[in-house]
């Protein structure tokens, strides 16, 4: 069993920056693919970022490209995603979702992934 627990949501003003955070209870391994999601009402939750614990690699939205950057920090076993030059329609629930696979792609869709967070509000205001 895995828990993740979000934190680091808020209130900003269009333009700043955020750092959410996801604390993985247990020791993460290299098996672990660890991705953020984000869902504003009415609409599927989408994919934002993503990446596997053991590697270097990530995967980020087109629409937030350059501006989020998602990491990890083994000592601490939480996965961290920087948002910077905010805009309101970043504004939504975001999730940390974690699935435990060997496969060597990253899940973008929801049904992927077995583990989820309570989810921490961004609201971004123009």
């Amino acid at each position: 069993q895995v828990e993740l627990v979000e934190s680091g949501g808020g209130l900003i003003q269009a333009g700043g920056s955020l750092r959410l955070s996801c604390a993985v209870s247990g020791r993460a391994s290299a098996s672990y693919v660890m991705s953020w999601f984000r869902q504003v009402p009415g609409k599927e939750r989408e994919f934002v970022a993503g990446m596997r614990w053991g590697g270097s690699s990530t995967y980020i939205k087109d629409s937030v490209k350059g501006r989020f950057t998602i990491s990890r920090d083994n000592a601490k076993n939480t996965v961290h995603l920087e948002m910077n030059s905010l805009r309101p329609e970043d504004t939504g629930v975001y999730y940390c979702a974690s699935v435990i696979t060997r496969n060597s792609w990253i899940p973008r869709i929801s049904s992927g992934y077995d583990y989820w967070g309570q989810g921490t509000q961004v609201t971004v205001s123009s």
